[in-house]
């Protein structure tokens, strides 16, 4: 038994050597058996540029050194400076003014919604207090991201409070409309993620352009969670930097230390951070482990990996031979669609028992194979997701390809 209770697994889930995993380099993991894989999912979409990337390593231990812990409660230090000040230059200083850092994207989320909430009461529009969510989002499982995330997640169990919580669906602006026809002044702001994180469902832009229109009339604001989509995952270095319009608020979370340590980066709009700067008024959220020295050092070494080595050509390479990857499948008669931007793909898998569409209760099993044949791939809503590294070449590329046909040959196999 292991003394580890697992996230989103029954606490009992039984692991043996080969699926315990002892290391990583690059863009394989070692098991605890001495096997290893090649990785289809960047760490949980947190290692764009590969395990144990040696410039991040190098920057957290000189950080380290330097200074163990700094905080940010009701103070400052330079690294975190330093790391804020690069954010919004790469995000560019016309849109975005300060920093908030945080530790994950659901403790992220949280401060979001609580932010955009003062912000309505800092405007003497108190009533405004309903943040709004898209059905199949997921923010993460917080107290408050959970209450927000679209997906059906158990939130029934856990007493979230839903009062002020509203969900519309991604693909048509219409129930946004009515749902602000109804509530417009009490909806404080609306979260969207470009790319919806279970499925893979890109938002459309006729909806985000109609998200933007419907923002200058009724006055909430519009928060981007670009906790998957951020650096480069969909293709330019944020999603929400190809809209019309900034958003009021972007959140960054996975790839931005690279998986090195838990963090996370809200970069807030000129007309929120000038609000709160010309009232004088304190936000009142802190956590103890957001924006430490080290986690500064990472972000800097992260942002100039990205500059010096050009990630974004890498990542629009390796997203055009993911999809070529996918695209095959659809064509060979194992998957039934190929959904995403870039390299944030799901392939939703056909069923070998029906020839349908793989049932959801179905998708363990097919990661299994896969897994087996020596790929890690991210589960989806009907299939698999593949969130490859930047770095990833025509080797990694057929490799993986030969590892998904085996393990669903496999799977095949079983069924007949």
């Amino acid at each position: 038994m292991s003394p580890v209770w697992p996230a989103l697994a029954p606490v009992d889930t039984p692991y043996g050597a080969d699926r315990i995993a002892v290391s990583a380099h690059g863009h394989r993991v070692r098991f605890a058996d001495g096997s290893e894989r090649l990785c289809a999912t960047s760490g949980l979409w947190n290692v764009p540029l590969g395990y144990g990337h040696p410039g991040v390593a190098g920057a957290v231990a000189a950080a380290l050194r330097d200074a163990s812990y700094l905080t940010l409660f009701r103070g400052v230090h330079r690294p975190a400076q330093e790391a804020a000040a690069a954010l919004l230059d790469l995000a560019g200083v016309d849109s975005y003014r300060r920093v908030i850092f945080s530790t994950s994207g659901g403790a992220a989320t949280d401060a979001v919604m609580k932010l955009s909430r003062q912000y309505a009461v800092e405007r003497g529009e108190p009533a405004r207090s309903i943040v709004v969510g898209l059905r199949g989002s997921y923010h993460g499982t917080m107290y408050g991201s959970h209450a927000l995330s679209g997906d059906a997640l158990a939130q029934g169990s856990y007493a979230l409070d839903r009062r002020a919580v509203r969900h519309v669906d991604a693909d048509d602006p219409a129930e946004l409309v009515a749902l602000l026809r109804r509530e417009g002044s009490r909806v404080a702001a609306v979260v969207v993620e470009p790319v919806l994180g279970s499925g893979a469902h890109p938002v459309s832009s006729v909806f985000v352009e109609a998200l933007l229109d419907l923002r200058d009339e009724h006055g909430f604001l519009v928060v981007a969670d670009e906790v998957a989509t951020g650096f480069g995952r969909t293709g330019p270095l944020f999603a929400s930097g190809e809209w019309s319009r900034s958003p009021d608020v972007l959140v960054l979370s996975k790839a931005l230390t690279n998986g090195a340590l838990g963090a996370a980066a809200i970069l807030v709009g000129t007309r929120v951070a000038a609000l709160f700067a010309d009232r004088g008024t304190t936000f009142v959220h802190g956590e103890t482990q957001a924006g430490t020295p080290a986690v500064a050092a990472a972000i800097l070494e992260v942002v100039d990996a990205f500059e010096r080595h050009d990630a974004l050509a890498g990542a629009a390479r390796v997203g055009t031979g993911t999809r070529a990857l996918a695209e095959r499948l659809v064509h060979d008669g194992r998957a039934v669609e190929v959904r995403g931007r870039g390299a944030f793909l799901a392939v939703a898998l056909t069923d070998p028992s029906t020839g349908a569409r793989l049932p959801a209760e179905r998708v363990p099993a097919a990661v299994a194979a896969i897994a087996a044949a020596g790929a890690i791939v991210h589960p989806g809503v009907d299939g698999i997701q593949l969130i490859p590294a930047y770095g990833y070449g025509d080797t990694e590329m057929v490799e993986l390809d030969m590892a998904i046909r085996a393990g669903l040959a496999r799977m095949a196999e079983d069924a007949s």
